[in-house]
């Protein structure tokens, strides 16, 4: 049972946060929560709200407790059942990332990286991600595994 803390790496124009952790379920547990946009308020305590159809090329609207007064446009540019999920806009992407570790175990990571020539003259203003990122793993890994022990 991993729980890895987050992990930020800061340059002048541009700052990336990660998070991993072994979850002990079946990847399509967690992929069908990481990809139903309406559910995620109930078992993702970092998130206030997110409306869309998380498809690819489809556009989503996500409302986050790190800045609940801003709703961020979203778009889904990858999609691989089951294996890897990237949305994001045009100041960066948010990466989910789930790799089979055996029968029942998954390695999941998130990572975003944000950033552009204007990054420097706005990136006091962006609160640091570490906290939520950690808590978005630890809620994903407790539904994961709740929803795979009541079914096993």
């Amino acid at each position: 049972m991993q729980q890895n803390n987050a992990v930020t790496i800061k340059t002048t124009f541009s700052r990336e946060t990660s998070v991993s952790t072994t979850i002990n379920s079946d990847p399509e547990i967690i992929w069908k929560l990481l990809t139903t946009a309406y559910d995620y308020p109930r078992w993702n305590s970092t998130i206030i709200s997110l409306e869309g159809d998380i498809s690819l090329g489809e556009k989503i609207k996500l409302k986050s407790t790190l800045d609940p007064k801003r709703t961020f446009k979203l778009k889904v540019k990858e999609l691989e059942p089951n294996k890897k999920l990237i949305w994001g806009d045009g100041q960066g992407n948010r990466i989910y990332t789930l790799v089979p570790l055996g029968k029942s175990s998954v390695q999941f990571s998130m990572s975003e990286k944000i950033g552009g020539l204007m990054f420097p003259l706005y990136s006091k203003y962006i609160p640091p991600f570490d906290k939520a990122f950690e808590q978005f793993a630890s809620d994903l890994k407790k539904e994961s595994e709740s929803i795979y022990h009541t079914k096993n």
